[in-house]
């Protein structure tokens, strides 16, 4: 299959470059910069509307992962914006391309994330579930909604809600990993709120079945079968390292670090997310618990 890819320098977009070239697909990098010479390289600047859109056209797929990262930094009016702007109205601009082509791809599965439900507690939620408020959930409902208009134009659109990737090559994992292996890991606020998690192995095997299952279309919630609450976290983080969890950093203290905005739409926030269109679908994951996650995290990285 022929395939393009933005975001590819990311922790997601590397891992599935190598994934899908190791399938023996052709993949393309949907690039800011000036192509390499000889590079399977496309063209972009969404900031100026601009992209190579000749190289597009009959491709089999594309799969669109470029956005500013959430969890550096503090959350100022910049960087929101930097955030919405990655997001939004790089979809947009890809989107317009994509409706103007001769022969649009098959597929474009474009990311967009589990906090387009917002923090809800306990309830869980599937892919039509309502959305829920806040800076996050506004940016992926604006996400998913830039991308309609290719729906409408006959292309195939996955709206791919994806959860905390846990990867020992960068993300969450590490960060999260680092505290507790110096002895100082713990449950964060009251241990209640629920993560919906996946491995970046799953991530890939899941993009690469929305890509090939003609079936899939709209919204699909990439996350584990079993999301697992912060206190739950803990504990089997801890026992996988064999290191103590006896300390508890409480929300006005993780609020007095990361800013108000920033803590309750990250760290303290909670969505129990079910990926019922991926197990409707017959996918199945290599690693539904978090247990077995971490295990092969720690093994492989």
């Amino acid at each position: 299959m022929r395939i393009a890819v933005t975001g590819a320098s990311g922790l997601v977009g590397s891992a599935l470059m190598v994934f899908l070239e190791a399938r023996g697909d052709e993949v393309f990098r949907i690039v800011r910069r000036e192509a390499a010479p000889g590079a399977r390289e496309i063209v972009w600047n969404p900031d100026r509307g601009e992209i190579e859109a000749e190289a597009l056209e009959g491709l089999d797929a594309v799969v669109h992962l470029s956005g500013e990262n959430i969890s550096e930094g503090g959350w100022t009016e910049e960087k929101k914006q930097r955030i919405y702007k990655s997001r939004v109205d790089s979809t947009r601009v890809l989107c317009e391309t994509l409706t103007r082509l001769e022969r649009p791809p098959g597929v474009w599965v474009c990311a967009s994330a589990i906090g387009y439900y917002g923090s809800r507690d306990d309830q869980e939620l599937d892919e039509d579930s309502a959305p829920g408020s806040g800076f996050l959930a506004k940016v992926c409902q604006d996400w998913e909604a830039a991308t309609k208009p290719a729906a409408e134009h006959g292309v195939r659109v996955v709206n791919l809600r994806i959860g905390v990737v846990l990867s020992a090559k960068g993300g969450a994992f590490p960060k999260m990993a680092a505290p507790f292996r110096k002895g100082f890991g713990g449950v964060l606020g009251d241990g209640q709120a629920y993560m919906s998690w996946i491995s970046i192995v799953d991530l890939l095997e899941a993009i690469h079945f929305c890509i090939l299952n003609d079936a899939i279309a709209g919204p699909v919630n990439a996350v584990a079968p079993h999301p697992v609450t912060n206190r739950e976290f803990t504990q089997v983080l801890s026992r996988a390292l064999s290191r103590p969890a006896m300390l508890r950093m409480p929300g006005f203290v993780i609020r007095l670090i990361l800013g108000e905005e920033k803590s309750r739409e990250l760290l303290l926030a909670s969505v129990r997310a079910h990926p019922k269109r991926l197990l409707d679908a017959g996918f199945s994951f290599q690693h539904p618990d978090i247990a077995d996650a971490i295990q092969w995290i720690l093994r492989h990285g």
